[in-house]
């Protein structure tokens, strides 16, 4: 997962990079190359991203419930007195 990773953020890159030089000869290509990146980074990079850093980890830790929410109400209250 991790060479995956390294090849989709080098292919982004290199489509960003090259969308930019290739924008001073056609505009409407380069403005392609670079809008196709963007949603490469977006749509493919980051969900493959969160899924190998998140993977095998508790994520309760992160959930908002009603007991979170109650300690974290005490704890302004004892930081308010």
């Amino acid at each position: 997962m991790k060479y995956i990773l390294y090849i989709v953020f080098i292919a982004v890159l290199t489509s960003i990079s090259y969308g930019y030089y290739i924008k001073t000869n056609d505009e409407l290509l380069g403005n392609k190359l670079i809008g196709l990146a963007v949603v490469g980074f977006f749509l493919v990079w980051m969900p493959l991203f969160m899924f190998h850093r998140y993977k095998n980890k508790d994520l309760k830790k992160y959930m908002i419930t009603d007991k979170t929410i109650k300690k974290i109400k005490d704890e302004a209250e004892t930081f308010l007195d």
